[in-house]
């Protein structure tokens, strides 16, 4: 059976729409439930975080609702990072996580992610198992079964505590300037703590979550107002985070932007140099911008490219024995720390180097030039296919042949919104923008 309804990051959507309806996460809570209690020898529990929509209240009572209703004992942590739900679940000695986001989308939408007892997030094969017990139902647990509900306080803290283990030891970040862009997100709280905690000069931004803030001009998807803050306080930093703080944007001393490219050229030349990078090589997309590929492939290293999805990131990682990949977007992974995207794990890493080397961000944020990219966002109308229509295949047939030699084309439906993405890269802007638009019109005539 394919999958119905969870995409490149589990189940996501508008709120009390289809399918992140209340009733929805009940059954889905029910199934994951189910899924995990096959030992009926021992007790069983699952840690469940969330971040600042309004909307979490609901799916974490409904969530909630399904996994004791298997026998399943649920660990509420609150608003949390995404991070910490990956770390808290094998300390916790939990059979599942489950974070309630839905990421960089509006406060409007909501999701659910999943994550197994080994703080990884749940292979496709899980998911579809996960599915069909959603569509054709799950018995309860006979009444002196039911599970149980418990609030755990400290799981921020521990979750902070595992960030200042990843500096060298007894590294400090005094005298350092950092403005943090929280998003209003799940990391409204940690982020400051943890950077303050270590020293740094904190200025705070995006940190009153109300419920309908989260990504709202603000974090990683609107860097702006933490650029202009970073220029009007003389900061050396900028950190923006998203929603779940499971993703980094940078800005340097001087308000430019660097992205997850950046970000991951910078740490995999820094643990090469350290013989620390394993396999030689950095897990990627196939977004990220040729030039990481030829920046890599400078220093004798490769770029080892996955379909979009931090999860299949993560995948090729383990396959290979690789420590480091990421996104453009700015999810990077450190497996040697944590098991999924880590914003400020990432940020700690890059505020490590500018210690150790004294070197300024706008030195450190910048390790290659980028080929030129240009990306459009097409929306469709729901049930639609226009990457299936003759119209579309022919446009993009024409779009790769121009492009040989000259360049890349990637062409990908959103696993998260209703979006077709035209991606291409080329040294010949006109070509390039030619190729994408011409794209764009068969989609939208198609959709």
């Amino acid at each position: 059976m394919g999958r119905q309804f969870f995409g490149t990051d589990g189940v996501r959507g508008r709120a009390n729409s289809a399918p992140m309806t209340a009733e929805m996460a009940l059954r889905i809570g029910a199934a994951a439930g189910r899924y995990f209690r096959r030992d009926n020898s021992r007790a069983h529990r699952v840690v469940i975080g969330k971040d600042t929509r309004l909307s979490g209240y609901m799916f974490e009572n409904a969530l909630t609702a399904g996994l004791t209703s298997t026998g399943m004992n649920v660990l509420l942590l609150g608003p949390v990072p995404t991070p910490a739900v990956g770390l808290l679940t094998p300390s916790m000695r939990a059979d599942l996580g489950v974070m309630i986001s839905a990421s960089h989308n509006p406060a409007e939408d909501n999701g659910i992610k999943f994550f197994g007892p080994d703080g990884f997030k749940l292979s496709d094969e899980a998911e579809e198992e996960i599915e069909r017990l959603v569509l054709e139902g799950v018995e309860p647990a006979q009444a002196p079964n039911i599970g149980r509900a418990k609030h755990i306080y400290d799981g921020r803290f521990r979750y902070n505590e595992r960030l200042k283990t990843t500096l060298p030891h007894g590294m400090r970040l005094d005298g350092i300037k950092v403005v943090i862009d929280c998003a209003n997100g799940a990391a409204y709280r940690t982020a400051p703590e943890v950077l303050w905690e270590l020293g740094a000069d904190v200025i705070p931004l995006g940190v009153d979550p109300n419920g309908t803030n989260i990504n709202a001009k603000c974090g990683s998807t609107h860097p702006e107002a933490a650029a202009a803050a970073v220029v009007a306080h003389g900061a050396d930093l900028g950190i923006c985070l998203d929603g779940d703080a499971d993703r980094v944007i940078l800005i340097d001393e001087t308000g430019a932007v660097a992205d997850g490219d950046q970000i991951m050229a910078l740490l995999a030349a820094r643990w090469a140099a350290e013989d620390r990078l394993k396999g030689g090589a950095l897990v990627a997309t196939v977004m990220s911008n040729l030039g990481l590929e030829h920046f890599l492939e400078g220093r004798g290293l490769r770029l080892e490219r996955t379909k979009v999805g931090d999860r299949y990131v993560v995948e090729r990682m383990r396959a290979g024995g690789f420590n480091l990949g990421g996104e453009q977007s700015g999810h990077i992974v450190m497996t040697d720390y944590a098991t999924t995207g880590d914003g400020l794990m990432a940020a700690l890493q890059v505020v490590a180097e500018m210690v150790r080397s004294g070197r300024p961000a706008s030195e450190l944020a910048k390790q290659f030039e980028r080929v030129p990219q240009v990306l459009k966002n097409v929306r469709y109308a729901a049930g639609s296919t226009p990457l299936e229509a003759a119209s579309v295949q022919a446009a993009i047939a024409a779009g790769e042949g121009r492009l040989e030699g000259n360049g890349r084309l990637v062409i990908r439906k959103s696993g998260t919104e209703p979006l077709i993405r035209v991606m291409a890269e080329s040294t010949d802007a006109v070509l390039m923008e030619g190729v994408v638009d011409n794209i764009v019109a068969a989609v939208e005539a198609a959709g």
